[in-house]
């Protein structure tokens, strides 16, 4: 029986194994960055010409294909996109993650983020959403940005109708507050929790899988 395919093997990786370990190891590398990269390690070796028979043991290769970019290049995303925001803590304090999702005007998906914050608030949690995906937008050259979050606390805070009393909360309010002024045009909308089931899948999926 011949031995499998090498591209094959990187394949079956990326598409059947949780890959959680390598994520938690690189911080800012996201699933779907690693699948990609197995993709492309993959399709590189599937198109590489055969090599002549080596006369002598050949070294190991120390060539490693690049990461693939976290942000695409400047201008393949649109300049006015929509950011969903959630945060879960399963004990509030509790093992924490936060979800963030952008989305273009016709409901396609730009970007899914999410991250595992160990044993914090929900608020906490609901804060780091938005930050993740407020850094996300703007290393992406986001202009215009409709933020969608359903934590009242959250928006009416950001919108200057409910006091920041949390000295926990201060600092992240503070930051949010900073990142979203660096924006064109922004929009902080409410929304029921039915309608932002996107980045609440993310924020779980942290929380799950240790992202």
């Amino acid at each position: 029986m011949a031995p499998p395919d090498l591209a094959d093997i990187l394949r079956h990786i990326g598409r059947e194994e949780p890959l959680s370990g390598t994520v938690r190891a690189f911080p800012g590398l996201t699933r779907e960055d690693l699948g990609r990269l197995l993709e492309a390690a993959a399709t590189q070796l599937a198109t590489r010409a055969p090599e002549p028979p080596a006369t002598e043991p050949r070294r190991p290769s120390r060539t490693v294909p690049p990461l693939p970019q976290e942000s695409p290049a400047p201008g393949a995303v649109p300049s006015s996109l929509k950011l969903f925001s959630d945060g879960a803590a399963r004990g509030n304090p509790g093992p924490a993650g936060a979800g963030a999702v952008l989305m273009d005007a016709e409901g396609r998906v730009v970007a899914r983020l999410g991250r595992f914050l160990g044993t914090q608030t929900n608020n906490y949690a609901e804060y780091m959403g938005l930050l993740l995906g407020l850094k996300h937008a703007r290393s992406l050259g986001v202009k215009e940005l409709e933020v969608l979050a359903d934590s009242e606390l959250l928006i009416r805070q950001l919108q200057g109708r409910y006091q920041v009393k949390s000295p926990t909360l201060r600092p992240l309010y503070e930051e949010a507050s900073e990142l979203l002024e660096q924006f064109s045009r922004v929009k902080l909308t409410h929304v029921p929790r039915e309608k932002n089931k996107a980045a609440d899948e993310m924020s779980n999926r942290a929380i799950d899988e240790r992202m």
